[in-house]
């Protein structure tokens, strides 16, 4: 591996050179630069910052010649002798009571193997916060995302074949879509006799003597749409068993530990005989924490004693993976006449879906970023994440943190623009400097945000612009 790793390294330094000797015909054209960029930017020292030598620094990355050269292995290059190809049959319905799967007919169809239902999962519920999510919907179906069954057969066609073949019985039940009404009593309810399932409160000083002692009062509800990781690798796993009850499972997942917790969980058996093999993932954003299809595979590659692919299709990511939680945000803000915030009074409604995921985590980064990268020093943050007929939302990129950035800077904007005071400006006098204090009580090091703006401004020419 040495003798590789030097190798290429030789023959970049000879693309190099060549590129440095080549003909003046075929030099690239001169983009003249009248104002470089200096880097880095200068910021305070803190021993915090000491401990990170590596920032700043060139990183090599070990994956990226295979990248280059289109030779990296997914899941959907893998295969195995004798593998069957799985595929799921969701929900006809947002909500509905789940009264009889048949599968006998599809188990008649060409080159199916195995079938499977939730009645046969040995332990029919998962999730990284609350086991609240079946592997596949039974007795219950709470979105039309909703695994009912699934089918392992000798190619992905007579899979999806057999899943026109399975008859489910549904008794339709009244569903919930929007957020807002999902708080009311006596809405339709998705698990339970609730469907607020977490919620979080942070309070600083008092938000109400600090609204009253303002001179303007600002108030507007901000909401967020969902969004779809749509990573060009959909969710993607391979499973296996070998003669001594063991099991090998090839996934995308990018959380392998705790997948392999709810796999032993799901399936009733020591981690000791899980195999959990993470390939490398063609795309997560956050979309690939927690497992989906793996239990499923495994199962019908036990009943089969086969392999058992399945590889999800766009349209399953869009219905049946987590998505980005829309949020619903009220902010209420009172400043001075010089637009320095003296209190913040937000509301935040978290659209969950139909399972809780990482809810729980969304909560709480979001509520206490809500009030924003500012000094206030009344605060009152109301928190509530409630369950819908809809697609399960989960981890994305941030999660809770673009929301509510959206919603107060868009808010800092509107006061700005009242008050006939420049947007920098404000930021200016209401940023984070060395050693304030968070809505929560921490003591911030190491803060930068001032200088950042400073210099970005500086580079786009802010002033120039707003003359």
């Amino acid at each position: 591996m040495a003798t590789r790793v030097k190798d290429v390294q030789t023959n970049v330094e000879d693309l190099v050179t060549a590129r440095e000797t080549r003909a003046p015909s075929r030099q690239p054209l001169a983009v003249p630069i009248d104002q470089p960029v200096t880097f880095p930017l200068e910021l305070p020292e803190s021993e915090a910052r000491l401990r990170t030598p590596a920032v700043g620094q060139r990183a090599t990355r070990p994956d990226g010649r295979l990248h280059g050269l289109g030779q990296t292995q997914y899941i959907d290059d893998i295969t195995f002798p004798h593998m069957l190809h799985a595929k799921i049959l969701r929900s006809e319905y947002a909500h509905a009571r789940i009264v009889s799967i048949d599968t006998s007919e599809a188990e008649k169809m060409p080159g199916v193997i195995a079938t499977l239902t939730g009645a046969e999962v040995p332990e029919n519920s998962f999730g990284p916060t609350y086991q609240d999510q079946p592997i596949l919907a039974y007795p219950i179906a709470r979105h039309r995302g909703d695994g009912v069954a699934a089918v392992a057969a000798t190619t992905e066609q007579f899979a999806l074949d057999a899943l026109e073949k399975i008859k489910v019985e549904y008794e339709p039940l009244p569903a919930v879509y929007d957020p807002l009404e999902a708080l009311e009593e006596d809405s339709p309810k998705v698990h339970g006799d609730t469907n607020i399932y977490t919620s979080k409160v942070i309070k600083k000083g008092d938000v109400e003597a600090g609204l009253a002692a303002s001179e303007h009062v600002f108030e507007r509800r901000f909401s967020t749409q969902m969004v779809e990781h749509v990573p060009l690798e959909p969710h993607a796993t391979i499973a296996s068993w070998d003669g001594n009850g063991r099991v090998s499972i090839w996934s995308s997942l990018g959380r392998i530990t705790l997948g392999r917790e709810d796999l032993a969980r799901t399936l009733q058996m020591p981690q000791s005989r899980i195999r959990l093999i993470g390939t490398v993932v063609g795309g997560n954003f956050g979309g690939k924490n927690e497992i989906t299809n793996e239990p499923i595979v495994a199962l019908l590659s036990k009943k089969s004693r086969r392999p058992v692919k399945a590889i999800y299709s766009r349209g399953d990511e869009f219905v049946s993976s987590t998505i980005r939680h829309p949020f619903i945000m009220d902010y209420t803000t009172g400043v001075d006449s010089e637009g320095r915030i003296l209190a913040r009074k937000i509301r935040l409604v978290l659209d969950g879906g139909a399972y809780c995921s990482w809810t729980g985590t969304t909560i709480g980064k979001g509520s206490i970023l809500a009030p924003g990268p500012y000094n206030i020093d009344n605060v009152l943050v109301e928190a509530y994440a409630v369950y819908t007929n809809k697609t399960t939302t989960g981890a994305m990129r941030g999660f809770g943190a673009p929301q509510v950035c959206f919603a107060y800077e868009s808010q800092m904007d509107d006061i700005a623009d009242a008050l006939g005071i420049d947007p920098l400006e404000i930021r200016l006098r209401n940023g984070f400097s060395e050693n304030s204090l968070s809505p929560t009580g921490q003591s911030l090091q190491s803060v930068a945000l001032k200088e950042s703006l400073t210099q970005a401004a500086d580079r786009f020419r802010w002033k120039e612009w707003q003359a």
